[in-house]
């Protein structure tokens, strides 16, 4: 095996892995989950919680 055969192997590999990515970012199962996700910037804003000073300050 030369390094040709690497590259190749790598490039094969790589396009694989991006069908799969893909295909899980596609898949019908995803669907409710990713609508979901894509509305939080639109959501109604939390009130921050009020942070707590852990030093003691005289």
């Amino acid at each position: 095996m030369d390094i040709n055969d690497l590259r190749s192997l790598t490039t094969v590999l790589s396009f694989a892995a991006f069908i799969g990515i893909g295909w899980w970012a596609y898949s019908r199962r995803n669907t409710h989950r990713f609508d979901e996700a894509a509305q939080l910037p639109f959501g109604p804003e939390e009130a921050p919680s009020p942070q707590k000073h852990t030093e003691d300050t005289k």
